[in-house]
């Protein structure tokens, strides 16, 4: 499969050592507009030039791609993924889906309209600690989930459109654990409620902390508490997790798992590690590979993914007005 990846800087590193590392996938061509990042790109990876185009036009009527990698900022995935489908071309886009709920209304029903493919890269569902804490929250085992305790803290400093951002942890970063929580928990949020600030220290020009309650149906409720600009004792990249459940407390500490039965006799114990043969956006490549060549419907296609940007526009929408926001 042949693919056209649109954006080559910054996170776009991730997505071209993934797709040359991959044995079903490689590069038809590229679009970028900086002449820099072109000219660091090509030494870097050895990319032919003339196979590099500055807009997403002048790439598809040349190469003819079976598919499209969109790693640009969000406020471009609105138009480059509504010409790829309009142009009978799936997509594998960087989340966020869009930069607003209107923005990604309209992906989802051109991408509904002409059937075509378009895929957002969720990669948190697809870490050795995700997988395994899926495994480990089995009713079976662990009963029904009562509530949810979200920890997240770590202080990057990325430079570019996220430190302009109007709420950065949020819509940049917080969309993973959110989108992580409905994947664990099964289920689509129903009210959102909470409160952003960005402490004095604070590198980014938005709101880099944020307090959130995320119900689902039953009246479980998900508690997140997170900071991009924290200065010291970071979590993981996943956050720490806290499952209270019928028969016990599943946690996720440290990117570690761990399970404390309610039965006395039972002894705290750590879960095994989930096998898995691909993992991050190697597991989101080949999952669109497959979905593409032979039309299996992945887990992460736009029009599941908007439920997990609903959570995010919609507390967006709680922080501005202090209110509860049903969805």
């Amino acid at each position: 499969m042949k693919v056209i990846q649109v954006g080559i800087g910054g996170m776009g590193n991730v997505w071209l050592q993934t797709v040359l590392a991959s044995k079903n996938v490689e590069f038809a061509g590229f679009v970028e507009v900086s002449d820099a990042v072109i000219e660091t790109q090509v030494a870097r990876y050895a990319l032919n030039q003339a196979t590099i185009f500055p807009t997403l036009r002048e790439a598809i009527d040349a190469l003819q791609p079976d598919a499209v990698i969109d790693v640009t900022p969000p406020q471009f995935h609105r138009d480059v993924s509504i010409l790829a489908l309009e142009s009978g071309i799936p997509v594998l886009s960087e989340k966020p889906l869009a930069p607003t709920l209107g923005e990604a209304r309209e992906i989802v029903n051109v991408a509904t309209r002409t059937g075509v493919l378009h895929m957002v890269a969720q990669n948190y569902r697809y870490s050795l600690a995700a997988q395994t804490l899926k495994r480990a929250l089995d009713p079976a085992l662990m009963g029904e989930i009562g509530a949810v305790s979200i920890e997240f803290f770590k202080g990057p400093h990325f430079g570019g459109f996220r430190e302009e951002m109007d709420y950065p942890l949020i819509v940049d970063m917080s969309i993973h654990h959110f989108d992580l929580l409905r994947f664990l928990l099964g289920a689509n949020a129903v009210s959102v409620f909470g409160h952003s600030w960005n402490p004095s220290w604070s590198w980014y020009k938005g709101d880099a902390a944020a307090s959130a309650l995320i119900e689902f149906p039953g009246g479980l409720t998900a508690s997140y508490t997170g900071s991009w600009c924290a200065t010291g004792r970071e979590t993981p990249w996943n956050g720490n997790w806290r499952f209270d459940c019928a028969k016990g407390v599943v946690t996720l500490v440290n990117d570690e798992v761990w399970a404390y039965p309610h039965d006395e006799n039972a002894e705290p114990y750590q879960v095994e590690a989930q096998a898995m043969l691909h993992v991050a956006q190697a597991y989101l490549l080949d999952e669109f590979y497959h979905a593409v060549t032979e039309g299996k419907t992945p887990a992460t296609t736009c029009q599941d993914n908007i439920n997990s940007l609903s959570i995010v526009y919609n507390l967006v929408e709680s922080f501005k007005s202090g209110a509860v926001v049903w969805l």
